[in-house]
């Protein structure tokens, strides 16, 4: 598989998880992922980029963070992004990048957020999305958002030949 490929697959599946994930009014649900029932917690949502960027401190400031991840103890940048179509990490000046106007709202979830935020913290060096990016964004979301959403990415990225 290519880069390229891995790269959209992974978006793919990210779309998958965002559709089990969403609900209207933003309540906890529950879900069935390989044969268990989970719970969800409602995943936060954003009104700004500033909003965005106190998330981001305040997970890079998780003990448990801190303690998985030695990238945590170095900041990042959040900024406004022009355009709608996507999100992206800089690792030349680590920052993430976030459409802000009314058709990028898409990005200001934390989902989003957490899969930028799992670019600084996976190593440099590794594939953008390959399968060290993928466990770190299962090890980085299972510390934040919970065992539960854990699972979802762990089954749902393994079904798709991502980990």
């Amino acid at each position: 598989m290519t880069r390229d490929s891995r790269r959209a697959r992974f978006y793919e599946t990210e779309r998958l998880i965002f559709a089990l994930v969403d609900r209207p009014g933003g309540r906890a649900h529950t879900v069935q992922v390989a044969g268990a029932t989970l719970t969800l917690r409602a995943e936060a949502r954003f009104g700004s980029v500033a909003a965005v960027q106190r998330y981001v401190d305040d997970v890079l400031a998780l003990p448990a963070v801190r303690e998985r991840f030695a990238g945590a103890r170095h900041p990042i940048r959040v900024r406004s992004r022009k355009g709608a179509g996507a999100a992206h990490y800089e690792f030349a000046s680590a920052e993430i990048a976030i459409p802000e106007g009314p058709d990028g709202r898409w990005a200001l979830r934390e989902l989003v957020v957490l899969h930028e935020c799992a670019h600084h913290l996976a190593d440099p060096w590794a594939a953008a999305h390959g399968p060290e990016f993928a466990h770190t964004l299962i090890d980085l979301v299972g510390l934040v958002m919970g065992p539960e959403f854990a699972l979802v990415y762990r089954v749902l990225l393994g079904d798709a030949g991502l980990t």
